[in-house]
């Protein structure tokens, strides 16, 4: 008898130990890879491979390859997640579509990704051949995809993994603008992300499930809202801002992990740079206990995988010989970075829109506008080759002339400055004309003092006045929110590839010199 309660006592102290055991989890993230298999410089162009052979690079996906199986390597239990945009940003892009980012993703077996607004840059075709290559989930809660049933087949809005024993919850989002930043066409239907990810988290838990991590491709500030907004979500792992959060770095926007309340937001800025970390411990009933990490840098301290480097130089061949014919000359740094694009007057801004302007200025256009978003890189001092100009220009965008009233011009403007503080692509870089935001006002009544170059110099523009304005293909069909020039007059899309008219553009003015000139000015 006494041997039987020993034996009782024994098993309720066990079970007892096994109430409070705490499940530890490791998330290793990336976000906005952008096809940016080939290292990348410090100016997130692609690196030169004698500056690589120096130590000079970051990134690249042979780096990346080493450093999620350096990670693995450590033992734990470990998911590997991707929180969008894994599309457009190099030539291999152009090239291959989203058939390498399928391969090398398989290679790394991610468990999940989200969709990111650039996977729709050619369409649901080119998503859903993608995801039918791609062995992982691919994730957005928050769209509608009746109307597209080959695509509907290939994306979840959510999956549960099975991880050591316990199962988790991803659900994924992507950015409710979508139609406006890329091409997902008509029978697409974006939807609200929080009602959207509430919906498929309360599915959820409802199952049993208590562990929840949002794959979110909408933004860090919009993701800070969205953790102080859902219920039962333990981790967002998030894209599409290109922010880096970190403890040590002094540029980083936040902490790694930005705690809001009981959530753990990470995202690990973009290219490949970095590599995503994050432990995190759970109790039994699903809380998060902790949370800390760090985005690991993969500069020339990590080793490139042999075998992936040696792929990566396979399926280069094909582009070398539109890679390094040589444009010009320029005689110092050309800043294309996100941070300068797209919130104020940029050197790569005035290039592009100079270019555009200068190449249609005879048929009477007077005024360039060139979407931030849209320059995807800088260019450094020196020789420039047709590869470094399409880094900046990938989109394969085409010049637009159209005719618009001042008032639109104004408007156009508005929309620019509308979201300056989410650092949105939308912001606008011009030619033949200035003007000064205040990001104080209210959006919509931000925008001031615009001047237009006439044959008697500066003069203020007259919204009741018709102005020739060009443009690329995706603004003037309303992308990035210039929703304004959809009806605009005697508009002609397919003019040059303005890539070809940038590289033209240097070539005509070698050694170029890159201007910051006060067209754009803070108030």
């Amino acid at each position: 008898m006494k041997s039987t309660l020993l034996a009782s006592a024994a098993l309720l102290a066990l079970a007892a130990g096994a109430a409070r055991a705490d499940f530890a989890l490791t998330i290793l993230h990336t976000n906005d890879f952008h096809d940016r298999f080939e290292p990348i410089s410090k100016h997130d162009s692609t690196c030169p491979p004698e500056d690589n052979e120096a130590g000079e690079c970051f990134g690249g996906i042979a780096r990346l390859v080493t450093a999620v199986a350096e990670a693995r390597a450590q033992g734990g239990t470990r998911l590997l997640l991707d929180a969008g945009d894994q599309f457009q940003g190099s030539l291999f892009y152009m090239r291959y579509k989203g058939e390498l980012a399928a391969e090398f993703m398989n290679g790394l077996d991610y468990d999940a990704m989200a969709v990111g607004n650039h996977e729709f840059d050619d369409g649901p075709e080119v998503l859903t051949d993608f995801a039918r290559q791609l062995e992982a989930p691919l994730l957005m809660a928050n769209a509608d995809l009746t109307s597209e049933p080959e695509l509907r087949e290939q994306v979840q809005k959510s999956v549960v993994v099975e991880k050591g024993g316990e199962k988790i919850g991803i659900v994924g989002l992507t950015p409710l603008d979508t139609a406006e930043l890329a091409s997902p066409g008509p029978n697409v239907v974006f939807t609200e992300p929080v009602e959207a990810a509430q919906a498929e988290v309360d599915r959820l838990t409802e199952e049993g499930v208590n562990k929840i991590i949002v794959l979110s491709h909408l933004g860090h500030e919009a993701d800070k809202q969205i953790a102080a907004t859902l219920r039962d979500v333990d981790v967002i792992v998030g894209g599409h801002s290109h922010t880096l959060l970190s403890n040590e770095d002094e540029d980083a926007a936040g902490p790694y992990p930005t705690m809001v309340g009981k959530v753990a937001i990470v995202t690990a800025y973009a290219y490949g740079k970095y590599l995503g970390e994050l432990n995190v411990t759970f109790d039994d009933a699903g809380a998060l206990v902790s949370a800390e990490g760090a985005p690991r840098l993969l500069d020339a301290s990590v080793a490139e995988d042999a075998a992936t480097l040696a792929r990566v130089k396979e399926l280069a061949a094909p582009l070398e010989e539109i890679r390094a014919r040589v444009v010009a000359e320029v005689s110092g740094d050309i800043d294309g970075s996100r941070e300068s694009c797209r919130s104020g007057e940029c050197e790569m801004g005035n290039l592009v829109a100079d270019a555009m302007l200068d190449r249609v200025r005879e048929q009477g256009v007077q005024i360039a506008i060139a979407n931030g978003g849209g320059l995807r890189a800088s260019i450094e001092g020196g020789t420039v080759t047709m590869g470094d100009v399409l880094t900046v220009l990938p989109f394969q965008n085409t010049l637009s002339t159209f005719q618009v009233s001042g008032e639109t011009v104004v408007a156009a403007l508005e929309n620019g400055v509308s979201e300056v503080e989410e650092a949105a692509g939308r912001f606008a870089q011009v030619a033949g004309l200035t003007y000064a935001f205040d990001p104080a006002a209210p959006a919509g009544s931000r925008v001031s003092e615009v001047m237009v170059m006439e044959e008697e110099g500066w003069q203020p523009i007259d919204p009741s006045r018709t102005y020739g304005v060009v443009s690329n293909n995706y603004v003037r069909q309303g992308g990035d929110g210039y929703a304004m020039f959809v009806e605009a007059a005697n508009a002609y899309d397919f003019g040059p590839d303005l890539a070809d008219v940038t590289a033209e553009y240097l070539a005509a003015h070698a050694p170029y010199a890159p201007v910051i000139e006060g067209r754009i000015t803070r108030k």
